[in-house]
Parts: C-alpha cells; sequence; structure tokens
C-alpha cells in the first residue's frame, strides 16, 4: 500500500519541466530549431493494493492529472493496469510525457515569453557577444527584455571603445549612460568576459577610470608649495612624480587624528583611511624617509600596519603597544569582527600584541580607538618618535 501523500502531482509534473526552462536547455533547443527533448515525468501513485482502501483518493489522483494534462495540450499521459481479480482491474496514470514545445509552453504558460527570447536573439544578430550571453542565460535574457535595445547598444558601444580611455560618462550611444551602466555592470560584464567589480570592470575593458587620491598636511617647504598653503588632496600618481624632501612621514589611519596632529618642519602627515592605506604606502618617496604608522589598538589595526609595512618595510608603529594599551583601560571597547590572520610583517614586541588581543588575555575582542587616546600621551610619544 501506498502513502497518497507522496503521489506525484501537477504541480511535481510542471517543476520537471520548469527546471529544464530555466537551466537554458529547452529555450536554446527552441531558437535552433531543434527537435524538443523530450521529457518523461515517472508518476507515483496508487497501487493495487490502493483500491480496496484508497479507491476514491486513487480515482481523483487520476483525474486531477488528466485535468492537468488538458487533453494532451500540456503533457500526454501514459496509461497503466493495476489491479485484477479481487480489486478489479483499472487504468491509471503512470507517466506524463513531454514532446512537443507547445506543450511545455503551455504547461508553464511562458509561450509570450518564448517568442521574446526568439525575438531577441534576432535584434542580436549584429552584436555577437550579448547574442552569445543571452544563449547562455535565457531567462536572465528573458527578463532584460524591455531594456534590450538600450543593453545591446551598452555592449557594442563598451565592446568598440576598448582601450581607448574614454570614461563610461562619455558614452554616446542612444539610451545608454553612466547609471545606466552601472545598473548592468554584471551583466554587461559577463556579456564582454571581463571582471564585474567597478573598478576592474573599467581597468579591464581600457577605460579611464576615477583617480585614487592621497590627502596629506605637510610643511610648505618639503613639497615645494606655497606658505600658506598646508593641506591637500592630490592624484596619487601625480603625488608620486612630486619631489618631496621630507625627513620623515606619519601616515594616520582615522581622519579626526590627521586633522588633530601637529606637523612638525620638515615632515608630513598623511591619512591612511584604514585599509585604503596602499594609496599612501604606494608613494615612492616614502622610501627616502622615515616613516611612522599610528593605527587602531585592535586587531585590525595591526593588519593595517602589516599592510603598510609589505610597502615600506622600514616602517615604525607608534603608539601601538602595550603600554598605551594598558594605561587608556577605561576607554576599551570590543571588536564586532575581529581577525585572526596571521600577520607576518609584524615585529617581536607588535606580533606579541597581537597575539594577546586575538587570544582574548585582557578582554574578549578589546579594542582602543586612536580617538580616545589621551591626546598629551599621544603627542607627547610623537613628539619623541621625531615628528618636534
Amino acid at each position: 500500500m501506498s502513502d497518497p501523500e507522496r503521489w506525484t502531482t501537477p504541480s511535481d509534473i510542471a517543476a520537471a519541466v520548469r527546471q529544464r526552462w530555466r537551466d537554458g536547455e529547452l529555450l536554446r533547443a527552441y531558437v535552433a530549431q531543434q527537435q524538443f527533448p523530450r521529457i518523461e515525468v515517472a508518476l507515483r501513485g496508487p497501487v493495487a493494493a490502493d483500491l480496496g482502501v484508497h479507491f476514491d483518493a486513487a480515482r481523483t489522483w487520476a483525474d486531477s492529472v488528466r485535468r492537468a494534462s488538458r487533453d494532451g495540450r500540456g503533457f500526454d499521459i501514459v496509461h497503466g493496469r493495476i489491479g485484477g481479480r479481487l480489486a478489479g482491474a483499472t487504468d491509471i496514470p503512470t507517466r506524463a510525457v513531454v514532446s512537443r514545445y507547445e506543450q511545455a509552453w503551455a504547461l508553464l504558460g511562458v509561450a509570450d515569453q518564448a517568442t521574446v527570447f526568439a525575438s531577441m536573439l534576432d535584434a542580436a544578430v549584429d552584436t555577437p557577444r550579448a547574442r552569445t550571453w543571452a544563449l547562455s542565460s535565457p531567462v536572465a535574457a528573458i527578463a532584460l527584455a524591455a531594456e534590450w535595445t538600450t543593453m545591446l547598444a551598452a555592449c557594442a558601444w563598451l565592446d568598440t571603445h576598448r582601450d581607448t580611455g574614454l570614461y563610461v560618462r562619455q558614452a554616446s550611444a542612444p539610451g545608454v549612460d553612466t547609471k545606466f551602466i552601472e545598473r548592468h555592470r554584471r551583466v554587461l560584464a559577463a556579456m564582454l568576459d571581463v571582471p564585474a567589480g567597478k573598478r576592474s570592470f573599467e581597468v579591464a575593458l581600457g577605460l579611464a577610470i576615477k583617480p585614487s587620491t592621497v590627502r596629506l598636511r605637510f610643511d610648505p617647504a618639503v613639497m615645494g608649495m606655497p606658505r600658506g598653503l598646508t593641506e591637500a588632496v592630490v592624484r596619487t600618481d601625480e603625488l608620486n612624480r612630486l619631489t618631496v624632501r621630507a625627513r620623515r612621514a606619519l601616515i594616520v589611519e582615522n581622519e579626526i587624528t590627521y586633522l588633530s596632529v601637529p606637523v612638525a618642519a620638515g615632515c608630513v602627515v598623511l591619512w591612511g583611511k584604514g585599509y585604503e592605506v596602499d594609496e599612501p604606502a604606494s608613494l615612492s618617496w616614502l622610501n627616502d624617509m622615515e616613516v611612522d604608522y599610528w593605527g587602531d589598538l585592535d586587531t585590525h589595526g595591526f593588519s593595517i600596519l602589516n599592510r603598510v609595512r609589505t610597502r615600506l618595510p622600514h616602517v615604525t608603529s607608534v603608539l601601538m603597544d602595550r603600554e598605551t594599551l594598558l594605561a587608556h583601560q577605561l576607554h576599551w571597547s570590543h571588536e564586532s569582527s575581529p581577525t585572526s590572520a596571521a600577520l607576518r610583517q609584524l615585529n617581536g614586541e607588535e606580533a606579541a600584541l597581537y597575539s594577546d588581543i586575538v587570544t582574548d588575555r585582557y578582554g574578549q575582542a578589546i579594542r582602543l580607538e586612536q580617538e580616545l587616546i589621551n591626546w598629551e600621551w599621544a603627542t607627547q610619544r610623537i613628539t619623541e618618535s621625531g615628528h618636534a
């Protein structure tokens, strides 16, 4: 005896066909005018022993399958005979067979979408990259039907303007603008076979990208700047080409501390901006002077220090020591997402303190933000480090 709750439903039949729709197999075969890839679904239904106990349920089940087939418009039914001498023989559906595109479209209610997809491919005949993508992702393509003409224009413009050094803002195709390209960047990246990240997308296409910048405060004399100019935001590549005659530089993780630190004669102070520290750390002229780094006393602060030291091996940390941490216990807070990564660029004392924070020696995920360090304590140690 079987469990009626486990008998195949019309929804189960449709689900088997829908899977082939979703993976694109049916649509690809349809537009290629190939023979329909026959789909057979074995039906779990009543067995002979059910006819005595579940006769009404068996009849209702068989009727529901036949109604769902809509006289063959949705699928054909193969019948089999169950029963015998005691219960009486009866024919029940044993298999559902979908053998024509019209059946599949009717069963899923997607006839209009199939027609739209075929039209989209016709429209993409002169944009082969878009056509190839649509064939690989038919259902995703159909979702873009209303914007398909503009998608084709965007794909064509980007493809024909590779390595031009233009900004995306300069796209001149009908209906294509920066916001449209940004909104559909992942699909366009797939069409054009480039990474989907904003910066990597533009770089891979050879388009211009928004220039990176470094913010710094300085003694005007070391930068060759007018006397009254003490701070600037400069494109990284241009700043790298300047001749800077500073004796010492300080990279500071957080903005308010960067703004508060006094700039000594012959020195520069650079805003590290957390994990964006690669920008200031990439400046080649920093290799010609002493460099200090001041970050938060927590696992990510040490991670950023480690990152700086991969570019500037001679960098010295300031105010990232055990004495400073323990002297400010009243200002400790907790990191929400600490790291425990291996930091191979830390020196012995830094590595020991980092390990103690990671292993919760002083408390769970403790941190001391640089803004909370006593200012007299901080300025004294910055002065002692050579920024005076």
